[in-house]
């Protein structure tokens, strides 16, 4: 027994437990009561009835042994409930004299050292006000640790922990307050034993046009004898910068306003300085990390071009963006805290904090749409796109930890965004002639805006749509051209789609793609050529794809063709291909140039439209690895009255001593049903090595094959290859001639094998000619083109 204990709260759940104990056994009694008191005769014999006055009495002896426990059980309770609360009474009684007694005799001891040291003799110093700045108390004398300091104000520093007197730990060092307060630094450890203070954290940045720096990080408290330095405090985080301003709509008489440049990111506090270890024993703190710096502010947007509500008028140029912020720094981690002069290890430095992040340039403004022609004139020129503001720079990481252990590692460089010119307004529609007998017959659309420029790593915008002729007549306006895209990065802006014409008029021409130029690594990819718009008595051609230059390490790739418009009158043509973009590379990647697009098909017994060129190709460096290839041509669209004719395959060229040359393919003619003829092939690209030490090999194109019809089209000749190297110079294979369904028509001719050069005659490989096509039952096959010849 003499390990037994009792509390009240135990006794008192003890006697709650046995309380529901009994009132559970009380109502299954009352429950059985009468079923086993008087149990009922099974026959109306003697033994039955006998049986059952049996039973019945042992029921009836039952509840009475039953009486007797469930009174025994309610004193029972009432003894447990009553030495509970004695328990209780008796705690209650001893603990106030005994906590009077404590501090009567701690009263009695620190007294003289509070009145002439100010501090205790035992005990705890006491914690600073938060949000005051207020340092900890000085920790008692003998014992005690040192009291904490208080939080700073906005922007003040926090207060310092406490010392310690002979044993105990140093207090921890009171946050920073918000807006760049300092942290406050941890107190000393005690002088025999005890372990420094931790230092407070810096308090972070605030918001503002450009964000605050974030605030340092406390000391931490170094030990004195035996016990390990307290750990610096973590440096206060820079605030971001503040978003620029939008910048104003435009009028009738100005373009959008430029938006406002978002704010610089705060720097980032400097992590604290780890406290060092007891002179005897005692490893030092380790250094507070730095806080990380504040993101760059969001650039404002552009204002947006005028609509031009005037007839005829000319749509606002949208506004430029701002330009994002710059990220602030980030803090200088705290260095690591000496280790004990005779054993201890030195605190660890610690890493500098990450830089903020570059502010996004805000959106530029899309240009304004062009005013609705009236009577007289035109629909008006949509505006173009804004240009974005410059990309913000992330900030500098922080330095190397200090000394005393490994140098932390440096905090990374802030992220650098792009930003993607505006998109060009959309052209005027001309005026609607049906409403106004006086108005001039044919107003055609106005022309599609061009699309803004990329920032430095950004897209081009796209460019404006053509606007809609009226319904009397007149031409789609064409679309406008894409923006270019950045220096640095980014794809050409596509080429704005051309203006459909409701009336008789041709639908509008599609924009030429956005051009790229890049200056460091990556692909410069031009725009993709705007789509024709579609016309009564023919389709828009398709737009030529962006030029591409690349002067770095990346590709250049010109932008493909944009598809033409189609035609919806019997005898009209629809539009042709668009011709792929140039790409022409003075680093030391590929240079590929862009696809001509195919030729739309005829609609309502009309032509098909041409296939576009492909994109010639060139490398200009001596040292560079790659290979130029010229663009496909595109093929042919079919039609009724006519297939159109392929488009020829992209030049390709190079000056590179050790990269290849080769044609692009030339498109296939397209089909003629009804009463259309085959379209031509279109011819195969040349290629060229220039460089006299060329080893490479110079690949002319195929030619396209004729397109099938009435007439079989004639098949496209093959693209010269010739090379000044000691490499192989090759002409490309002719394309093969269209088969003729006329029955006496003869098939189309194979198109002529492409002509090779060489220094050295054996490296010459010239091309073979294509196949004639199939004539008419009652026709000829057409002719076997001419094979090249070296020169």
């Amino acid at each position: 027994m003499s390990y037994v204990i009792a509390t009240a709260e135990l006794l008192a759940a003890a006697a709650a437990d046995v309380m529901g104990i009994g009132s559970s056994l009380d109502a299954a009694n009352s429950a059985a009561a009468v079923p086993i008191t008087r149990v009922f005769a099974a026959a109306g014999d003697e033994v039955s009835a006998a049986i059952a006055a049996l039973f019945s009495s042992h029921g009836q002896a039952y509840q009475s042994v039953s009486a007797q426990v469930a009174a025994f059980q309610t004193q029972f309770v009432r003894a447990l409930t009553n030495a509970g609360a004695s328990y209780a009474s008796a705690e209650a009684a001893n603990v106030s004299p005994l906590q009077a007694l404590e501090e009567g005799l701690l009263g009695v001891i620190n007294a003289p050292t509070n009145l002439l040291l100010s501090r205790p003799l035992i005990g705890n110093g006491t914690n600073g006000t938060p949000g005051t700045g207020e340092n900890g108390g000085s920790g008692g004398i003998l014992w005690g640790n040192g009291g904490n300091g208080g939080s700073g104000v906005a922007g003040g520093a926090g207060g310092a922990g406490g010392a310690a007197g002979l044993v105990g730990a140093g207090g921890i060092g009171g946050a920073g307050g918000v807006g760049g307060g300092a942290g406050g630094a941890g107190g000393t450890g005690g002088w025999l034993w005890g372990n420094g203070g931790a230092g407070g954290a810096g308090g972070a940045g605030v918001n503002g046009g450009a964000g605050v720096n974030g605030g340092a990080g406390g000391s931490g408290g170094s030990a004195l004898l035996f016990g390990n330095g307290g750990a610096g405090g973590v440096g206060g985080a820079g605030a971001p910068g503040a978003a620029g301003t939008a910048g104003a709509p435009g009028t009738s008489t100005s373009v959008g306003g430029t938006g406002g440049p978002g704010g610089d990111g705060g720097n980032a506090g400097m992590g604290g300085a780890g406290g060092n270890g007891g002179f005897i024993y005692g490893s030092g703190g380790a250094g507070g990390p730095g806080g990380v710096g504040g993101s760059g502010g969001v650039g404002g947007a552009g204002g947006a071009g005028w609509d031009a509500d005037a007839v005829g008028a000319t749509g606002g140029n949208g506004g430029n963006s701002g330009s994002g912020g710059h990220g602030g720094s980030g803090g200088m981690g705290g260095t690591g805290g000496h280790g004990s002069f005779l054993f201890g290890a030195a605190g660890a430095s610690c890493n500098g904090g990450a830089g903020g992040a570059g502010g996004n340039p805000g959106a530029p403004g899309n240009g304004g749409i062009g005013g609705i022609g009236n009577a007289t004139t035109d629909g008006g020129t949509g505006g173009n796109g804004g240009d974005p503001g410059s990309f913000g720079v992330g900030g500098t990481g922080g330095v190397a930890g200090g000394q005393g252990a490994t140098a932390g590692a440096n905090g990374a460089v802030g992220a650098i965004v792009p930003g993607n010119g505006g998109n060009g307004g959309t052209g005027g529609h001309g005026y609607d002639a049906d409403s106004d007998p006086s108005a001039r017959f044919g107003a055609s659309g106005g022309k599609g805006g061009t699309g803004g420029n990329g920032g430095s790593y950004g897209n081009g915008g796209t460019g404006g749509a053509g606007g809609n002729s009226a319904l009397g007549g007149g031409a789609g306006g064409d679309g406008g051209t894409g923006g270019k895209s950045g220096l640095f990065g980014g794809t050409g802006g596509t080429g704005g789609t051309g203006g459909n014409a409701t009336g008789a008029g041709s639908g509008g021409n599609g924009g030429t793609g956005g051009a790229s130029q890049h200056e460091g690594p990556g692909d410069a990819i031009g725009g993709i050529g705007g789509k024709g718009g579609i016309g009564y008595s023919g389709g828009g051609n398709g737009g030529t794809g962006g030029a591409a230059i690349n002067n770095g390490t990346g590709d250049a790739i010109g932008g493909a063709g944009g598809a033409g418009g189609i035609a919806q009158m019997s005898g009209g043509s629809s539009g042709s291909g668009g011709g792929g973009g140039i790409a022409i590379n003075n680093g030391s990647g590929n240079a590929v140039g862009g696809a001509g697009a195919n030729g739309t098909s005829g609609g309502n017994n009309a032509a098909g439209g041409n296939g576009g060129s492909g994109g010639s190709a060139s490398i200009t460096h001596v040292a560079a690895t790659g290979t130029a290839t010229g663009g496909n041509g595109g093929a042919g669209g079919s039609g009724a009255v006519g297939g159109g004719h392929g488009g020829i395959g992209g030049s390709a060229s190079s000056a590179s001593a050790t990269g290849d040359a080769i044609g692009g393919t030339g498109g296939d003619g397209g089909r003629g049903f009804g009463i259309g003829k085959g379209g031509f092939g279109g011819g195969g690209g040349s290629a060229g090595l220039t460089n006299a030490g060329a080893a490479g090999s110079a690949t002319g194109g195929e030619g396209g094959a004729g397109g099938n019809g009435t007439i079989g089209g004639t098949g496209g000749s093959g693209g010269d290859g010739s090379t000044n190297g000691t490499g192989f110079g090759i002409g490309g294979t002719g394309g093969d001639g269209g088969d003729s369904f006329t029955p006496s028509a003869k098939g189309g001719n194979g198109g002529n094998g492409g002509d090779a050069h060489a220094p050295d005659p054996d490296n010459a490989t010239v091309g073979a000619g294509g196949v004639g096509g199939a004539g008419g039952p009652e026709g000829s096959p057409g002719a076997t083109g001419s094979k090249g010849t070296v020169f």
